[in-house]
């Protein structure tokens, strides 16, 4: 995750940055979908999975507006 955060960032000390942010939660998206796959029954994670998504969809949508 460090690494895909230093890829997407704007400088060294870029760790909040709304693009930074959306790139860290694609990924943690990307690992609970496997996992969810994997395990059906683990509704905790599928929780955590909507919650990650919608997050993301609210940043996307800020910087629509604003960039």
């Amino acid at each position: 995750m460090i690494k895909k955060a230093k890829e997407i960032s704007m400088h060294d000390k870029d760790t909040g940055s709304s693009e930074v942010q959306i790139g860290l939660l694609t990924e943690k998206i990307e690992n609970l979908s496997k996992h969810t796959k994997q395990f059906k029954k683990d509704k905790h994670s599928s929780v955590g999975l909507l919650k990650a998504v919608n997050r993301r969809k609210k940043l996307l949508d800020y910087l629509k507006r604003n960039k």
